[in-house]
């Protein structure tokens, strides 16, 4: 019986400790404050990616992306129309509590036009 409980408590422990590692990751309600601004990309590329994702390529060989932004109403010909080969604000959301920048965007911003934003 003790050896059952030594185990459980065990798994109980890697599966918290995992779970914290994994939400750590998650960017939830993206804020201005909870994000980095990037100021001079001119963005060379915008395509799909994955899971509807809208992938955007800076000159440098960076790449952003809008998580879901097809299902977000957001259309590539149009993206590329206001956004290739222009210099683009992005918001990029922090994680790792604030540690570290993900290349995912909360908001993009061309000339001071929002083009798309999470922010409420």
């Amino acid at each position: 019986m003790k050896k059952i409980m030594i185990i459980l408590s065990s798994l109980l422990l890697i599966v918290g400790i995992g779970y914290a590692v994994l939400s750590a990751f998650v960017i939830d309600d993206p804020t201005a404050e909870s994000s980095n601004i990037i100021e001079t990309k001119t963005i060379v590329s915008i395509s799909e990616g994955t899971s509807y994702d809208i992938v955007f390529a800076d000159a440098h060989g960076d790449y952003y992306y809008i998580n879901r932004g097809l299902e977000r109403g957001l259309n590539l010909d149009s993206l590329n129309a206001k956004v290739l080969n222009k210099t683009v604000t992005l918001h990029l959301a922090k994680i790792l509590g604030g540690l570290a920048t993900s290349e995912h965007i909360s908001q993009l911003a061309v000339d001071g036009d929002i083009i798309y934003t999470e922010f409420n």
